[in-house]
């Protein structure tokens, strides 16, 4: 059910001026979602909830800032989050105060309002079952699909403060997720999975996400080790944007400030990359389903270019990296204890054709498709990694799954050492990217 902002925000004032408080900000969230889980055709679980989080900000006449959070979003629990706010605020940092952001009465420029009805649990189920039973049918080696999910979300955001901003957005996002393992005598299990996304449960595309769990299921059959050396490296879309994801901190300005990035303050301008690189961040891109309009402090979100052909353009900001680094809020602030900076959807812009560099005549080439354990095989600090991957090796354009092996180097030694970028997009769960050639990394085979 759609939250009456308008009504909340005059809630918010009559307790606010009844308490003596004449500076705050709220932000707040509300999620009804439904998921479905299945096991060799039957349902296996089935999860309904509802659930809210608000965080309220008061700054006291001293000017210092107290912070609360809630799931109550009734005007007796909104009335005692601003009063634990407020007694909160005289123990609040003295340097460094956040505050509103500048922008946050400016223009939205999207739509408030982006849902479609969800389905019923029986069709999520049935749908779930048929996806199920065409993957397993799919090939003889396939033997389970022991992760498996469908769900569906209905969400709704709003932020408002005591100068008179007001915003909110309504939106349904759908998934599916597949994730198959074969069983073969005298072989290892192999294993391969796919992800969807979409407005609803109707536009999902379902069988797109069978077709590519099952080709590359049954690409990793035949299997053989890979030698230990260096090779040419051809990255996912996936796979590229995993490794820009983990090192984030390159263009996050509260890392920065922090001093936990691999950029400082004067990096903006420096080449950090090959010039064939330009990426950005927007999340008001149309392939990005569930995009947000406005950040945690009501700042619009919009395209923001971090590298344009290999030259470090701009910094990830809240409102108060920006005041800090006399810049512009970016639309990328976090509410929550402290206000943090995040990403939303990465870019990456194609390239142009170039028959040198084709995986149908490639040799002694490694394809990676999908990289592993980033939470431990990243040193982000250090710019360094060594990450287990699935992948093939390339033999006269021949693909072979390599059966175990690890990929390391350093990101920033990667960013220029990439030598071309294919020039088909491929939406994944992390942005927009094609495929990305690097002219060489280390492989570690078993």
């Amino acid at each position: 059910m759609p939250i009456l902002v308008s009504d909340l925000a005059n809630q918010v004032q009559e307790s606010a001026h009844r308490l003596g408080i004449q500076k705050y900000d709220i932000y707040g969230a509300s999620v009804d979602e439904t998921s479905v889980q299945v096991d060799q055709g039957e349902p296996k679980q089935v999860k309904a909830s509802q659930r809210s989080s608000v965080t309220v900000r008061v700054w006291n006449h001293e000017g210092t800032l107290g912070i609360t959070s809630t799931t109550d979003v009734d005007p007796t629990g909104l009335e005692l989050a601003l009063k634990t706010a407020y007694d909160a605020s005289f123990f609040g940092m003295k340097e460094n105060v956040p505050d509103f952001s500048p922008e946050a009465m400016a223009p939205l420029a999207g739509q408030e309002e982006d849902r479609v009805s969800p389905a019923s649990v029986s069709d999520l189920i049935a749908a779930l079952i048929a996806a199920e039973k065409e993957l397993l049918a799919a090939h003889p080696a396939i033997a389970s699909v022991p992760y498996n999910g469908l769900s569906q979300r209905d969400m709704e955001r709003f932020y408002l403060n005591s100068d008179g901003a007001v915003r909110r957005q309504g939106q349904s996002v759908a998934s599916i997720y597949l994730y198959s393992k074969t069983e073969q005598e005298g072989k290892k299990p192999r294993s391969a999975g796919s992800f969807e996304v979409s407005r609803g449960l109707e536009q999902l595309d379902i069988q797109k996400c069978i077709r590519e769990t099952a080709e590359k299921t049954i690409s990793h059959l035949d299997y053989e080790k890979i030698p230990t050396g260096k090779y040419r490296v051809v990255l996912s879309p996936d796979a590229f944007l995993s490794l820009i994801g983990a090192f984030s901190n390159l263009f996050n300005a509260q890392n920065i400030l922090d001093r936990q990035s691999l950029s400082t303050p004067e990096s903006l301008g420096s080449a950090i990359a090959s010039p064939l690189l330009s990426l950005y961040d927007d999340a008001l891109h149309p392939e990005n389903i569930g995009g947000e309009l406005f950040d945690g402090e009501g700042t619009p979100t919009r395209r923001v270019s971090l590298i344009d052909q290999g030259v470090l353009t701009s910094f990830l900001h809240s409102a108060g990296t920006a005041k800090r680094l006399n810049a512009q809020p970016t639309g990328h602030a976090n509410m929550g204890a402290k206000v943090t900076v995040g990403s939303h959807f990465y870019h990456v812009l194609p390239g142009v054709a170039d028959s040198a560099f084709d995986l149908s005549t490639a040799d002694n080439v490694v394809f990676i498709d999908d990289l592993h354990a980033l939470h431990a095989g990243v040193q982000a600090l250090q710019g360094s990694f060594s990450l287990p991957f699935d992948g093939w090796l390339i033999r006269d354009g021949q693909r072979t799954s390599i059966e175990s092996a690890t990929v390391a180097g350093d990101f920033r030694q990667l960013l220029k050492s990439i030598i071309h970028i294919e020039p088909e997009l491929e939406r994944v769960g992390a942005g927009l990217s094609p495929r990305v050639w690097i002219e060489e990394l280390s492989i570690t085979g078993e």
